[in-house]
């Protein structure tokens, strides 16, 4: 008996040990998936465009400072509560980044990365207040925020036929994500002089919009914006070419233009437009370095269709900056093997200029990213794009976002929200 406690406790400690040394021998960057469900064709373009930008790293480098990255999905089923199951299986593990992939998803986790210190990175997407860094130390959401990039949307439409006296349409999914930019459609429109009409979209409906499309039709606004994805996107587009919208005028958010929503269309979706802040296409040295030592040789669930396309190439440059987070904590701390908290502050510190760009060979896939404590947006400026029949291309230079207006807008937004949680901890930048 004696001798099988001893035995038991050796393999006890052996475990303990091995378990140890595998957190240490890697970098874990877990990302939420959704291959599965509703939304699986954007989200599997997603989840393997960031997968394969760490496992090139892998191949190419040894990983980032020497210590292999560890791109570990968890499938959600973009379903909020499974996300925050995902979450909480990470505790304990070292996870340097929460990437929730999902708006709802990173709504149920914001307040448990405090506790936990890991960071979470929406990129482009999640909670528009999450920009402010003094008040949310651990969420990024660089290289804009929603509120930001419905400014810039604005300021196209504005350039191309004025915006007093228009009416304008947001249609959107009627969750957490489609509902964030009304405040900025209220703030600005007796400001700017145009008027605008709400058209939910529940997800049920996604693929039977001939109710709003009549509604649009009966109520002839000059713009239709959209704030979809999945089934939606495509459906809406269909739709209007199917009443005869102009499609020059409907455009769409980010993850609004991808691929997925318009090639299947092909020429019925020609002239659709919709907001961007990444390039598309292969032609770019890391693009070719993911193909030829993760996806050709098949160490990606990824086919050679699709890479270079917009959701892909997105997810790629959402890992990019994650690498260069961790890159910087490794540098800032001396340590190979950094934790969540080194890796937030890292974030703080990227200098995604064009020469560091041009570095990591991606020149012009995507617009320089500063990080800062106080910034956790970077005010990124967002490209229109329209589609052609065939493919996607910018048609219009880099447009900032209105600041004046969406800089008070989130600071008030983020002293709501933390107004009734007075334990919240926030940080002072200088």
């Amino acid at each position: 008996m004696k001798k099988l406690l001893i035995s038991a406790l050796i393999s006890f400690g052996t475990l303990l040990s091995t378990v140890g040394v595998s957190f240490a021998d890697e970098l874990l960057v877990p990302h939420f998936t959704y291959r599965v469900g509703p939304f699986a064709a954007n989200g599997t373009a997603v989840a393997n465009g960031y997968t394969d930008y760490f496992l090139m790293l892998n191949e190419r480098d040894g990983g980032i400072g020497g210590v292999l990255t560890n791109p570990e999905e968890c499938e959600t089923g973009y379903k909020a509560q499974v996300g925050v199951e995902c979450y909480e299986s990470y505790r304990g593990k070292n996870p340097l980044i929460v990437y929730p992939n999902s708006t709802g998803i990173t709504l149920q986790v914001l307040q448990k990365a405090p506790e936990d210190q890991v960071p979470i990175l929406t990129m482009g997407y999640g909670l528009s207040a999450a920009a402010k860094g003094e008040t949310f130390p651990w969420a990024f959401n660089y290289p804009a925020s929603y509120w930001s990039q419905m400014t810039s949307v604005l300021s196209y439409i504005d350039s191309e036929t004025g915006l007093k006296g228009k009416k304008i349409a947001f249609l959107f999914l009627d969750v957490g994500y489609g509902r964030e930019p009304i405040p900025v459609l209220d703030q600005l429109g007796p400001k700017m002089g145009f008027e605008h009409m709400l058209v939910p979209v529940a997800v049920k409906e996604m693929q039977n919009q001939s109710s709003h499309w009549l509604t649009i039709r009966k109520e002839k606004p000059d713009w239709v914006i959209m704030w979809g994805w999945g089934a939606m996107n495509s459906t809406a587009i269909k739709e209007a070419a199917k009443t005869r919208y102009p499609l020059d005028r409907f455009i769409g958010n980010w993850w609004s233009g991808a691929h997925v929503d318009t090639e299947a269309l092909g020429m019925k979706a020609k002239g659709y437009k919709s907001a961007t802040f990444t390039g598309t296409g292969t032609d770019y040295p890391a693009i070719q370095d993911m193909i030829n030592l993760v996806v050709k040789p098949g160490k990606s669930k990824t086919s050679m269709d699709e890479v270079g396309k917009v959701l892909y190439n997105r997810a790629a440059v959402g890992a990019v900056v994650v690498a260069e987070a961790i890159h910087e904590a490794q540098k800032a701390t001396g340590k190979k093997n950094v934790t969540g908290a080194d890796v937030r502050k890292g974030l703080e510190m990227i200098k995604l200029d064009d020469a560091r760009i041009a570095e990591l060979g991606l020149t012009g896939l995507f617009a320089p990213i500063i990080g800062s404590c106080a910034d956790h947006e970077g005010k990124g400026a967002v490209t229109i794009q329209q589609w052609d029949g065939k493919d996607w291309g910018p048609i219009s230079k880099p447009i900032p976002p209105m600041v004046d207006v969406v800089g008070p807008m989130l600071t008030k937004a983020a002293a709501e929200y933390i107004a009734d949680k007075p334990g919240w901890k926030s940080q002072k930048c200088n």
